[in-house]
């Protein structure tokens, strides 16, 4: 071999060797996601900041497969209406916001935890499988096309069946959904609850090459964790969902897990020095608003930042 060949093969030796000392080139993203909508508190696209260097998703929240009857409040298998605030929240609002900005894209979250004022609970209820995906898929391509949405997200929280149940019917729909083009990416939002992760792992562990992002609730966490103890529920819920694009998260409300004020930022450096932040995302503009969209910001300069 002549001294050329050589130092070319060292070269491309030490391009390899570089690249896999920093895996940050390759897993960190500049993805931010909020939702949007669930508390009619008069929030609209336009009041929240977004930074044109990243990936902006708005998660409008929620559809839900219920009776709006305050009276007889039931689930309706699978027939989805919109719930969150149409009026400041609408069709055209949508086209008008992906207008004004390229990196935007919009989504809808179906289930949730409550519906109402009275904080009822919103149970996973199907009759049957089929009938429950059959109906599933009528309303939420009927939804997604009126309101021209890009993606699809699951969090439910309470379930009249079982894990397999759950997976099978929430499969199916993101299996026809995504091969009919109906939406071009999904993500599921569990938590760290004995009654809710064993849906979420069923779906993951059959279905989860259909899922593209884990918008993981950690701030469903106790109030008070710590960088460190953060860092550990990241690691154990990246291994449940081992390959997945798991998202950290905070919460504007009040709720639990790292706050932003307690070191939720530091965390989000040391995952991306490790090229491990595949994104942010937040509960929710609806809380941001009466404080201006602080953290939101902060977020974005973050995950834009090269460093």
């Amino acid at each position: 071999m002549n001294s050329y060949n050589l130092l070319v093969l060292l070269i491309l030796q030490i391009s390899i060797a570089l690249f896999y000392s920093n895996p940050a080139v390759a897993a960190n993203s500049k993805l931010f996601r909020e939702y949007i909508g669930a508390e009619d508190k008069g929030v609209t696209f336009s009041d929240v900041p977004i930074n044109s260097e990243v990936e902006f998703h708005f998660i409008l929240s929620f559809a839900i497969d219920y009776t709006n009857s305050s009276s007889s409040r039931s689930p309706t298998n699978g027939d989805f209406r919109v719930y969150w605030d149409e009026g400041n929240l609408s069709s055209s609002h949508v086209s008008s916001i992906k207008t004004r900005h390229q990196n935007v894209k919009v989504a809808m979250s179906l289930g949730g935890d409550t519906i109402g004022d009275d904080n009822y609970h919103v149970y996973f209820s199907p009759k049957t499988i089929n009938s429950w995906v059959r109906n599933a898929i009528h309303s939420i391509t009927e939804i997604s096309r009126k309101y021209n949405l890009d993606g699809i997200d699951i969090d439910y929280e309470h379930f009249d069946a079982d894990p397999d149940t759950f997976a099978e019917c929430i499969g199916q729909l993101l299996l026809f959904l995504k091969q009919n083009g109906v939406v071009s990416f999904a993500s599921i939002a569990p938590y760290n609850d004995d009654s809710v992760q064993p849906h979420y792992l069923a779906l993951w562990r059959k279905y989860g090459h259909l899922i593209d992002y884990v918008n993981f609730q950690f701030y469903a966490y106790k109030k008070g964790t710590t960088i460190s103890q953060f860092l550990k529920y990241f690691h154990e819920q990246s291994s449940n969902y081992r390959g997945g694009k798991v998202l950290v998260s905070f919460g504007t409300d009040g709720s639990g897990g790292l706050s932003p004020e307690n070191g939720f930022f530091e965390a989000c450096r040391r995952l991306k020095h490790k090229g491990k932040l595949h994104g942010i995302f937040v509960w929710s503009a609806d809380d941001s608003k009466e404080v201006g969209f602080p953290y939101e910001k902060q977020s974005q300069t973050l995950l834009a930042s090269s460093t």
